[in-house]
């Protein structure tokens, strides 16, 4: 809807000047029962065909339910939109809309001065601001001078907007948040009646609940343009991006999407076996939907449950996916083990979160990488990758299941909640692009035995049950080398424990050499794995322009690493990894590789921001030039 058409459908108000910008971060914030989750997609699904590329950042917390009004309930949803390339969320708002008092307290750090803040002063009551630590109303007290501040009663406006729809006062309160959502329509001139439609087809079963929330929706955009409280309307122009059909995608939906293409690349069936776990289960949700694509899911009753029905259904031959966290990777431990003990094509998918134990639920962390790669008792490889964006867990996914079959191996995929509830605008692939996963069971008697090996990949044949002359015994207990009957004898354990370890060293041969962003030797190259990507790759960028010889290198193989990646870490005067956790990535570089590098650690249940990593980047390069200044000096 253009500026004119808006003026139209409200002749009392003046037009209001239009304002370009490049690029805007919006932050809803509110009470976990506001609604704050919903109006940020609805708002991204909006910005993603005005165009604009984007990054999301849904923050919830972990209590179901926490207290109403109090700081352990606020929800909160980060967009990140421009005409540029968008690589993160965005280091901090430069509009937060906030539904109650503890919704500021909790985000107001996080919004530079001169920022915009659009407050629901309806809920700025003496009993909410006691609740979230305000002696005083800061709407009131001066203490907010430095923002931009624009307080509207969006309580008592939708009960204006609703009277006389026979609605209770709860369900007037539940349609506050589209109020919001009309308001920044209004503001970066986005059209109604899209918006309108989406309505009507997420409430289509509760019709008098679908026109309740478009009312109210209309009443924040048409206040918008009839208050006069905004001095200027925004425009984002579209952002040049690659020809192509575009969808709105998260990491999880990605990651559920890439499983089934994976399945069907290789004209198996594909068994889910999960117990829901949050950031996780969204994954195990989303197969759900797809019978139609010989998709098995199954609710387990518990993880060793999920993670033991996936082993069998990978026996029975079809592509057997589990989904968890890190908690549930602890209970399927001892699973795991027996997958990489009977050689079976698996995919275990970890969405990782703030731990230990039941840690942060719905907070984003990397401290599982250990836990892959070494968590189990025993020799016990596996292949472990990791994917940048929520997009490119599509590609992984397919990744994961692609060297599982080839390899007849375990492959831990480690997602995190950043990547996994984060969104982002997703080019449709072409079918035709994607490369057949060629599978081969074994059918032939004639000189069979179970750990024969391929002698490129070693991997032992995949044999369906019930296979006429080809019974054969898989289990936990070691196996004779070729026979598979179970051995106890000393070197026969050695061989089998070697051959298991090769096997996933080979899976090396068949990934790709692992690429710089930027030139391939300087001062300093950072190195990330999993979701830094985005806040690396833009802080590079930054370092870059600022003409700092820094350069990128993010890694989605992790285990085996590509080939090539100590050739390219003895290329840099220095190495700086940036992780969200303790250094685990760092220390397998500094054993594997030898290299002097140095970590950046965050575990804060939050992803880096860019300015964190610019700053960490610029601290070492000034120190090595002044090692340089006084070596030079020494030598003088």
């Amino acid at each position: 809807m253009s500026d004119n058409e808006s003026t139209q459908s409200a002749p009392e108000a003046r037009s209001r000047p239009m304002s370009e910008l490049e690029t805007v971060v919006v932050r809803f914030a509110g009470d976990s029962g506001d609604g704050m989750q919903l109006t940020g997609t609805e708002f991204t699904k909006s910005v993603a065909l005005e165009g604009s590329d984007l990054a999301t950042f849904p923050d919830y917390p972990a209590e179901i339910r926490a207290p109403a009004g109090t700081l352990a309930g606020v929800s909160a949803y980060q967009i990140h939109f421009s005409n540029q390339e968008v690589y993160t969320p965005g280091d901090q708002p430069d509009v937060l809309v906030v539904m109650n008092p503890a919704a500021l307290r909790i985000n107001l750090p996080d919004l530079p001065r001169g920022g915009i803040i659009i407050a629901n002063v309806g809920t700025f009551t003496q009993s909410n601001l006691e609740k979230a630590g305000y002696r005083s109303n800061p709407l009131e007290d001066g203490s907010l001078s430095g923002y931009q501040v624009f307080a509207i009663d969006i309580s008592k406006q939708v009960a204006l907007a609703l009277d006389g729809m026979g609605l209770t006062a709860k369900e007037v309160g539940r349609c506050k948040n589209f109020y919001a959502l009309g308001l920044m329509f209004w503001l970066y001139n986005h059209p109604m009646e899209r918006e309108e439609k989406s309505i009507r087809a997420k409430f289509q079963k509760n019709p008098k609940l679908a026109e309740a929330n478009i009312k109210a929706f209309r009443a924040g955009y048409y206040y918008g343009e009839t208050a006069e409280l905004f001095p200027t309307r925004y425009v984002v122009p579209p952002a040049v991006i690659a020809p192509g059909t575009y969808r709105h995608i998260t990491g999880n939906e990605a990651t559920a999407i890439g499983l089934i293409t994976a399945a069907q690349l290789a004209s198996l069936p594909l068994f889910c076996g999960s117990y829901p776990i949050t950031p996780a289960s969204d994954i195990l949700h989303t197969l759900a939907m797809y019978p139609h694509y010989d998709v098995i899911t199954f609710q387990a009753e518990d993880e060793i449950a999920a993670m033991t029905a996936t082993i069998g259904a990978a026996y029975a031959g079809a592509l057997g996916v589990t989904t968890t966290s890190g908690p549930g990777m602890a209970l399927k431990t001892e699973a795991i083990g027996l997958a990489v003990m009977a050689e079976l094509p698996l995919v275990i998918v970890n969405v990782q979160r703030g731990g230990p134990s039941t840690g942060l639920p719905t907070k984003t962390e990397q401290a599982d990488l250990f836990q892959a790669v070494f968590g189990r008792n025993g020799e016990c490889p596996a292949v472990v990758i990791a994917p940048a964006t929520p997009g490119d867990c599509f590609r992984m996914a397919i990744e994961a299941a692609r060297i599982a079959i080839r390899h007849m191996c375990t492959v831990i995929y480690l997602s995190d909640g950043f990547l996994a509830n984060g969104a982002e605008p997703w080019k449709l692939p072409e079918v035709a692009s994607l490369q057949k996963i060629p599978v081969t069971f074994r059918t032939d008697p004639e000189g069979f035995y179970p750990y024969l090996r391929d002698p490129e990949t070693l991997a032992r044949p995949w044999v369906i049950p019930g296979t006429p002359g080809m019974e054969h015994r898989i289990g936990g207990l070691e196996k004779e080398d070729v026979i598979g009957n179970v051995s106890y004898e000393a070197k026969n354990h050695e061989k089998m424990v070697r051959i298991r370890a090769e096997k996933i060293a080979r899976v090396v041969h068949e990934i790709p050499d692992a690429t710089v962003y930027g030139d391939p030797s300087g001062d300093l190259l950072i190195v990330g794995w999993g979701s830094t990507y985005g806040a690396i790759m833009q802080a590079v960028k930054s370092l870059r322009r600022r003409g700092h010889r820094v350069s990128a290198l993010h890694l989605r193989y992790l285990n085996p690493m590509p080939a090539n990646v100590g050739r390219l870490l003895s290329n840099f005067q220095r190495v700086l990894v940036a992780e969200m956790n303790l250094g685990q990535l760092l220390m397998m570089l500094r054993a594997q590789y030898l290299v002097d590098a140095v970590g950046f650690h965050k575990v804060q249940g939050r992803p880096f921001k860019v300015s964190e990593i610019v700053i960490k980047a610029e601290e070492l390069l000034g120190a090595r030039e002044q090692t340089e200044l006084c070596t030079h000096a020494e030598v003088v």
